[in-house]
């Protein structure tokens, strides 16, 4: 044997000739093919003369048919030039490496990571471990990463509409630390009117803003904001002299808690408070959609995170306008809806999209619900967006329809084109099984009466999932 060591290995055996004395043809043969998922014995010029297969996959993709073909010629055009690099790598003083090379199947190119190690007598052994898990975990880990960035600039984009609409209201409007009483951030408006500069009262106490006699009943108000959502505005007097009317709200951001608190003019707070309900507020702040529309479907109502779904400029732009200038596809998915909502009452995330203002669309999710109203009816819809969340992604397995019923269930879903295709794979298969049954399993003869090759029913009961591909051939 030749005494020149394969590098492989960043210690390698130091005696590879006694490791090879030591084991029977038949043990060698076996470790090689337990070594990856495909293992191959080339001759000199690239020639596969055997094969040993360990997972059952590849069979059924073809791989045990290359016996007698040159190695290069099972490979992609661009894999090409890696094969003959290999080769010729193996023969040199380098160590080998791990190459992947990606192989044309029926099923698409099927990605397999490589080593090529030169034998002692010529030829070389090539050993081959398949690549998809690892290409599909891949996929998911780039799509989770775009989802992030998504979300991170979706993130920014709502940090900068808050700070323009926080600096340009004309509300004041103050943001308080719960726990400390201190002021976290106070926009223009409310400086104004206290008679400060933003930045002269950030990180101060609350109670400086108010003057002294009215500061113990100001900091009971916002102790009880902290436990009720449903107070009443009280007046007071603020340290420039102004009197006006604090209403105070909690809300958290992350572990936080802090008080919203308006400062309104003494009579604007107290015509407001017969107009706002803890209904109302509730649907306004809800993370996911609202939209309330009569029975010809012209929206009476809608909350914030419809209009920011939606992409318009204020509620005042959707309101009274037709629901489907923003929902489903014309024609097709809002009929669809408000008919099951006629017959049933009620319709639960019916999955359709929902346009933009700007173009572009939304994945959504939809549940309605129909309501009486003065005598005639309208329509309560949530929607929620389904965009950000991980698609699986696709295997090349895939349950076809087994019945015409199924088939008609596709008609809303998918195009003609893609039901058609479906029809094709439900009778494809259905031949395969009276085709198999009628010769008792024998796939021979089941290729025979259906006038297919044995490696293309091969094919098609890997894809249709159908019979045992690793037992024995009849």
């Amino acid at each position: 044997m030749n005494d020149r060591p394969i590098l492989f290995a960043p210690h390698a055996f130091t005696s590879p000739s006694a490791v090879a004395d030591t084991l029977a043809p038949d043990v060698a043969a076996a470790l090689l093919a337990s070594a990856g998922d495909i293992s191959l014995v080339l001759g000199s010029d690239g020639m596969i003369r055997d094969i040993a297969i360990a997972n059952a996959d590849l069979v059924a993709q073809g791989f045990s048919d290359w016996i007698g073909q040159n190695w290069i010629d099972t490979v992609t055009v661009e894999s090409r030039t890696k094969v003959v690099q290999m080769l010729a790598d193996s023969a040199g003083a380098e160590p080998a490496r791990w190459r992947q090379i990606n192989h044309p199947t029926h099923g698409g190119d099927v990605p397999v990571r490589w080593l090529v190690m030169r034998l002692a007598q010529g030829g070389a052994i090539a050993i081959g471990r398949d690549m998809r898990a690892t290409a599909t975990m891949q996929q998911r880990l780039l799509q989770t990463q775009q989802s992030l960035e998504r979300d991170y600039i979706k993130l920014r984009q709502a940090e900068a509409r808050y700070r323009l609409l926080f600096d340009l209201g004309t509300e004041p409007v103050l943001i308080i630390d719960a726990a400390t009483r201190r002021i976290r951030e106070i926009n223009p408006a409310a400086a104004d009117l206290i008679g400060v500069k933003p930045d002269a009262v950030n990180d101060q106490p609350v109670g400086t803003i108010v003057d002294a006699a009215d500061r113990d009943a100001f900091i009971a108000h916002l102790g009880a904001a902290g436990a009720s959502d449903d107070l009443s505005a009280i007046s007071v007097r603020l340290a420039s002299g102004r009197e006006v009317a604090i209403s105070a709200r909690l809300f958290r951001q992350g572990r936080a808690a802090l008080l919203l608190v308006r400062l309104l003019p003494a009579q604007v707070a107290t015509e407001d408070a017969g107009h706002t309900t803890a209904m109302g507020d509730v649907i306004e702040h809800m993370p996911d959609a609202f939209v309330l529309v009569d029975s010809a479907l012209t929206i009476l109502f809608a909350n914030g995170a419809f209009v920011e779904l939606a992409g318009a400029a204020s509620v005042a732009r959707v309101v009274g306008a037709p629901l489907a200038t923003w929902l489903g596809r014309p024609g097709i998915d809002l009929d669809l809806i408000v008919n099951q909502l006629r017959e049933h009452g009620v319709v639960r995330n019916v999955a359709t999209i929902l346009r933009g203002t700007g173009g572009g669309h939304e994945e959504i999710e939809i549940s309605g619900v129909v309501a009486p109203k003065d005598g005639d009816h309208c329509y309560g819809f949530t929607i929620r967006n389904v965009a950000r969340r991980l698609r699986v992604v696709p295997t090349t397995e895939r349950e076809t329809p087994r019945s015409v019923e199924q088939l008609t269930e596709l008609v809303g879903r998918m195009s003609l084109k893609d039901i058609v295709r479906e029809s094709t794979d439900m009778i494809e298969r259905l031949c395969i099984e009276a085709a198999l049954a009628y010769t008792s399993d024998n796939r021979a003869s089941a290729a025979e009466i259906l006038g297919i090759s044995r490696q293309s029913l091969y094919s098609k009961l890997h894809r249709h999932g159908l019979g045992n591909l690793v037992s024995g051939e009849n």
